[in-house]
């Protein structure tokens, strides 16, 4: 039986730590083609076709940067709960967890725990300053004390760095996944993903990328449901007959029931830890979507629901599993000669086929393809907003661009943007790209994270003191992933890495924090004191959101 520790070979710890399709096979460019799988073409097609009419009812409703990028404020918390539900429920948490615990058991959910131990973080720390200080990105909330041009350089090129590699991966998974599923070739799948995105964003803006979001979060809540269901069904909705089941359809026994399996040292867990958690919060597409919100209130109630069913859903992927354990690993119908047909990643899908038929297959099918659609058009997004908001509007422009003139730089930035992902997803089809997602949350907890906590609770921060900071730790990041396994030794072919570990955030966000004091509080410029005066302005408007909504509605 293929196990999940052969999967994450192909990535080490990285390939769990993203949301993204996490099975080596398809990040590796070695999935096999199947047959034709004509039922989840048409179900695709019909997702495609009630997005697309989405897209036009929310294009009409688009005509300034608010509505671009924002959706004018206008979706309420539950609204956006499902939405970043639905960027986190993606191909790595339906397949990817589910084969871990497919392959190891109890372990297998450690990494699902992990993601969800970055919400709390976001709650209470982030979510309602955020909406109260920002109107579109990141960025705004950042800058608002600090100097503009060196901290919207600095966040735009953090949020580019993240958005790139966070893309390359979803593109090349999403054209080896299809390839796997639907039978489809390879540059077919990642075009059809690259021109969808470019539509869904250059023309609906943040309101359509939202209900695409929401309806393939519905979907795939639903899908997964029904599976865990038939599975509980099967076992007279006893977890304890599940379990005993499990333990004597496996291969190792009691042994998948306990956990220690995958980290092995402590700076390893720890580091995967920080990046997990830190990495949530400083994802750009996670944190613009706090700006769709009127106000903080309903800031938090996104943050409430997104984390109840992103919860729900990891406990789902933690029966569908066991169930898979129990109804496929025993049937041979799914098995080969090197076990399961597929490897372990299949694990979900072929379940989908034995408690639903040809049918809910197809119907599986389509929502793995639909989950990288609607984040890959999330991530478009922020980077558009990233370059015509921050860098053309504020930096090269200095607050006096128009909404017409920033609105067709964001459409020129999308259309750009998705041409170099179906470019970069294609060059890269052969590659080992999952270090990329891995360097993706490992920038976001060490540039951007940093700098936006510290901005919003540390007096003594200045502009100095961020560029520093959040530069060594992009730097750093970056290195560290470099001469790690996952690219010195997976990809450039040496015999041993200069750096031993797969994750780098626990070095690079330390540098990160220790850059930012270290050179705001040798700071002695006029500057950094009118920053420090600045502080108590922005507090009362962080606690208590006065005169935040004239700043959303400007």
């Amino acid at each position: 039986m293929s196990t999940p520790l052969k999967t994450l070979r192909g990535f080490g710890l990285l390939g769990a730590l993203a949301a993204t399709p996490a099975f080596s096979a398809a990040l590796e460019g070695q999935a096999e083609k199947q047959p034709l799988n004509l039922t989840a073409i048409v179900m695709f097609f019909i997702f495609v076709a009630a997005t697309l009419c989405i897209t036009w009812w929310a294009a009409r409703r688009t005509h300034s940067r608010a509505d671009f990028y924002t959706a004018g404020g206008g979706i309420t918390g539950f609204q956006n709960g499902l939405a970043i539900a639905g960027d986190y429920m993606s191909a790595a948490s339906f397949l990817g967890i589910s084969a871990l615990v497919f392959g190891s058991g109890f372990d297998g959910l450690i990494y699902a725990i992990g993601f969800l131990v970055g919400w709390p973080v976001i709650m209470f720390m982030i979510a309602e300053r955020l909406r109260n200080l920002g109107k579109f990105t990141f960025a705004d909330v950042a800058s608002y004390r600090l100097g503009q041009k060196p901290i919207r350089t600095l966040s735009a090129a953090g949020t580019l760095v993240t958005v790139s590699f966070y893309l390359i991966a979803q593109m090349v998974g999403a054209g080896q996944l299809i390839k796997l599923l639907f039978g489809l070739d390879y540059n077919i799948a990642v075009m059809i993903v690259g021109v969808l995105m470019i539509v869904y964003v250059t023309f609906g803006g943040m309101l359509a990328t939202t209900w695409v979001q929401i309806i393939k979060a519905v979907l795939l809540l639903g899908g997964a449901s029904f599976m865990a269901f038939m599975v509980m069904r099967s076992v007279g909705f006893s977890v304890d007959e599940l379990f005993r089941s499990a333990i004597a359809a496996h291969t190792d026994g009691e042994a998948i029931m306990a956990p220690g399996k995958f980290v092995k040292d402590p700076v390893s867990a720890v580091s995967l830890g920080i990046a997990l958690m830190f990495g949530t919060a400083g994802l750009p597409h996670i944190l613009m979507r706090f700006f769709t919100v009127k106000d903080a209130v309903e800031a938090r109630k996104s943050v409430l629901y997104a984390t109840g069913l992103v919860g729900y859903f990891y406990l789902l992927t933690f029966i569908i599993g066991f169930g898979a354990i129990v109804l496929v690993g025993t049937n041979a119908l799914y098995l080969d000669g090197a076990g399961l047909r597929g490897g372990s990643n299949m694990a979900a899908v072929h379940l989908a086929h034995a408690v639903g038929g040809d049918l809910f297959l197809g119907f599986i099918s389509a929502v793995a393809f639909a989950t990288i659609l609607a984040v890959v058009a999330g991530l478009t997004l922020s980077g558009a907003a990233a370059v015509s908001h921050d860098l053309y509007a504020n930096v090269f422009k200095r607050g006096t661009a128009n909404d017409v003139d920033e609105l067709r730089v964001s459409r020129y930035a999308t259309i750009a943007l998705g041409i170099l992902a179906i470019g970069l997803g294609i060059a890269f089809e052969k590659q080992n790209v999952a270090f990329m997602v891995g360097l993706a949350f490992a920038v976001a907890a060490s540039a951007n994270f940093p700098i936006i906590l510290l901005s919003m609770l540390w007096r003594g921060l200045t502009t100095r003191g961020a560029v520093i900071g959040g530069s060594l730790g992009l730097f750093t990041a970056v290195l560290l992933t470099v001469l790690g396994p996952a690219v010195w030794v997976k990809v450039l072919g040496h015999v041993e890495p200069i750096f031993p570990y797969d994750a780098p955030a626990i070095f690079s966000m330390t540098v990160a924090f220790i850059g930012c004091w270290l050179g705001s509080i040798t700071d002695r410029s006029e500057q950094a004191r009118i920053e420090a005066m600045r502080y108590g302005e922005q507090l009362v408007r962080s606690e208590t959101g006065y005169g935040a909504a004239a700043a959303s509605n400007h």
